[in-house]
This record gives structure tokens, sequence and C-alpha cells, in this order.
């Protein structure tokens, strides 16, 4: 046993921070977790709860021969606080595992406090010397404790990406005798409601969408990429008129009950509360300055008189330069018991955060413990994505969701070749089974 007594420190209260402290409790730690609001709050949140979802209500796939959906079995196999909370705070979404934010997050608040965990509020602005520690700050680290964690790396190991924001209009402003209720390929239920468009509603649109003003970049957000998941709509328009057609407002799937055909385009808004109230705009991220949202996303017919309880916006993402300073563990190379954990270490996406806080807090009560450290198999999505965001060889980082690419390939047990609709199955059956094994040999409390 170290000479900590058993204690986790842990700064930021957002997916990752809140599984890793989930995680170390239930193997007998004691943890203190640090998280800034409501003492001070970053530009994109607004609740004073932990695990507050940020720019979509959706975890997204369920199915696991989707490689989200194979994610989201495996943590359920190693006891995700994330996905219990998930599971009672759930909103229809068809396939998708889309949550009412406010319950959501107030659930995960409860169950991490119930655990024993102390939350202490308020600004952590450097880097502390206890150990373990688990630094799970997110893409919007203070620039106080980014550069701290800067020095405390050994120099400027940061990186930078755009994220953007979808907007959210109240459900009483949409007019439904032009709207509708559907999901693709009628699965799982009349979950999306659909605004259709013809080609010339569509054309118009696009017109209006590229040449609408954008908010100006600051000078430090210059030459900041942004990421290809969360990609403004207009940034998708301006690669390419039918991009936008091929991409979130595909109409595949989909029948308007108006005419009886398929539409030319369409426009998914996804509840984004229990009740109903709320609709997130699907793949609708944008920076258009906030006269100009209004004023053409009012064009898509069935939004022309459309309230927006909130407006889309972008901010920049902070991550840190991780196959130079963690080991697949999340541990810092240089600094025994030191963890990074969440989307400032490059993974993408709410699962793939809470997953990397999953492997962080399981390492941090080994190394309390005394034993080395862990990782998932690679044949699973979370020892895939841990090594790819964690591998030395990796020249230039990019942020990175969970997919089949990072497994490696499945081979036939009778020397031939796999047929490529069996893959993703075959590789799904493979994951779970090795992620079963992983944890009956290496976690010390059955998960």
């Amino acid at each position: 046993m170290s000479d900590n007594n058993g204690k986790l420190t842990i700064i930021g209260g957002g997916l990752a921070g809140c599984e890793a402290a989930w995680q170390a409790a239930r193997l007998g730690l004691e943890v203190t977790l640090h998280e800034m609001k409501p003492v001070r709050r970053s530009p994109a949140h607004h609740l004073d709860t932990l695990s507050e979802l940020v720019c979509s209500n959706s975890l997204k796939a369920e199915n696991p021969e989707n490689a989200s959906g194979l994610l989201k079995e495996e943590m359920r196999l190693m006891g995700s606080v994330i996905l219990e909370a998930a599971g009672k705070s759930r909103v229809p979404a068809g396939g998708t595992l889309a949550v009412d934010r406010e319950k959501f997050s107030a659930l995960v608040t409860d169950m991490v406090k119930g655990a024993g965990v102390e939350v202490v509020r308020g600004e952590v602005t450097e880097v502390p010397s206890e150990r373990p520690l688990v630094v799970a700050t997110g893409p919007l680290t203070t620039d106080a404790l980014a550069d701290s964690l800067a020095k405390f790396l050994g120099g400027d190991r940061r990186l930078f990406f755009f994220d953007a924001v979808a907007p959210i209009v109240h459900g009483d402003s949409v007019d439904m005798t032009k709207a509708f209720f559907a999901s693709r390929w009628g699965k799982g239920g009349a979950d999306y409601l659909n605004c259709p468009m013809n080609e010339e509603e569509y054309n118009s649109f696009i017109d209006e969408l590229t040449a609408a003003d954008r908010a100006e970049e600051r000078d430090f957000e210059k030459d900041v990429p942004y990421f290809e998941g969360c990609m403004p709509i207009e940034e998708l328009a301006s690669r390419g008129r039918m991009t936008p057609a091929f991409g979130p407002m595909r109409p595949v799937g989909l029948t308007d009950p108006r005419t009886g055909q398929r539409p030319f385009a369409v426009v998914q808004l996804r509840r984004e509360n229990a009740e109903g109230t709320l609709y997130n705009m699907v793949g609708f991220q944008t920076r258009l300055r906030y006269p100009e949202q209004k004023r053409v996303l009012r064009m898509i017919p069935g939004l022309e008189g459309a309230e927006f309880a909130r407006l889309g916006k972008i901010h920049r993402n902070t991550y840190v330069d991780s196959p130079r300073v963690l080991r697949g563990t999340m541990e810092l190379r240089t600094v025994p018991g030191a963890f990074l954990a969440g989307q400032i270490t490059g993974v993408e996406g709410y699962c793939e955060s809470a997953v990397s806080g999953m492997v962080a807090g399981m390492n941090a009560a080994r190394f309390v413990s005394e034993e080395p450290g862990v990782m998932p198999p690679r044949e699973t999505v979370t020892g895939a994505l841990v090594r790819y965001v964690t591998d030395p060889k990796l020249e230039e980082l990019q942020p990175m969701n969970a997919n089949f690419g990072l497994l490696p390939p499945v081979e036939s047990t009778d020397g031939k070749k796999v047929r490529k609709k069996d893959r993703k199955r075959l590789a799904s059956e493979r994951a779970l089974e090795e992620m079963s094994r992983w944890i009956k040999d290496n976690l010390e409390t059955p998960m």
C-alpha cells in the first residue's frame, strides 16, 4: 500500500471525472472530486450538477454491431455509472441512447455522492501534488490550470480544435402541419421530429446558409482545426451543395406523410427532455451569428415560427499530446500516480471520455495497492481507443471517436475469409468475450 492511505484526488466533475471517481470508490479508495461549478463556469456550461452534457443529449447508438454501441456494452460490463444514469433518464431516440440532460446530470451527481465521493466546489488553478491524481478537466480547461498542466508535462504540450453546439427548439413552436414524427426505416418508433424539404426549398436554404454572417474567430482561435465529428453545418455546406443532403440532412428511410414520397432532404429534431418540450437540431452545430441563425433556420419547413431555447455556438477545445505524455493506462509516463482522462486526452465523444475515466480510476486504485497498471484488451473498443490516443508511434494525434477501424481484423477459424457482412458482428462478439475475461482476471471487485 502506498503512503497516501488510499486517497484519490480528481480534478473535474464531467463524465470522465465521475466515472473515475465511481470506479475508484467501488474499489475501496477515499475519493475527493473537485468541480469548479457553480463558483466558476465555462462558456458552455449552465447546470450546477456533475456530468453536464454540453453539445448534445445523445450518447449515440446502442446496437453492439456499431462501435459506439459495442463501447456501451463494454462499459456496462465494467460497471458504468454514466450508463446506469442514462438508462434511468433516457428519452425516445430510435436506436440511439438519448437522455434528459437535467435528470441525467442530477442522477450522476446523486450516485457519485452516494458512493461516498466528497465533492468540493471551486476552481483548481494548479496541478495538485497529491498522488494518485486524476486530471479530467475536459476540453474547456481554464487557462490557469491549462498553463499549470503544460508546465507539469514539461512544456506546452497542448493541442486545440473547435467544437460546435447545435440549437435547441421549443417543441410547441414547430408547425406540425409540415413536420412529422418518424425514425429512419421505422427503427425505434416515431422518435424524431422531421422537417422535410423539396429540392427548391433545400437549394434556397443552402444558398442562405453559406452566405450568412459567421461569428468572428478570436486571435487565439485562428488556424485551430474543426473536429470532423462536430463540423458546423455551414462548413459542411461550403464543401459542396449536396454535402449536407448526404450527411445530417439525408432523407433515406423517411417518407413524408403529406406526399407519400421520400423528401429531397430533411432536418431531424431529437427530443431533448423527457417531457418533449425541447428538441435538438440533429447535426446542426453552427457558428453563425445569433440573428443569422434565427433568420436562416426559420427557412426550414416547419420551423418558420421556431422559438429557440438555445442557439448554436462554437468553442475551442483543448487536448494534450497524449502519445508523448501518456501510457495506455492513462498514467503520465514521467509522473507515477498521475493520470489524465476524458477529452483532454484526445478521445472524442461522451462515452469515449467516460470510459477513459473508468480506466484511469481503476488504475489509480491499482497504484494505491502497488499493483501494475492494466489496459483492456486491444480487441475491445475500450482497449483499442486508449491505445490509439497513447500510441507513441502516432506522429499527429487527431481526436477520435469509437470505431471498428481501431480493432484488429477478425480472423476466421476455418481459414476462410470472413464475409464483410459478418465482420462487425464477429468483432463485437470477440470484444465482449475478451472484456469479460479481462474483468475476471484483473479487477479486484466484480463489476
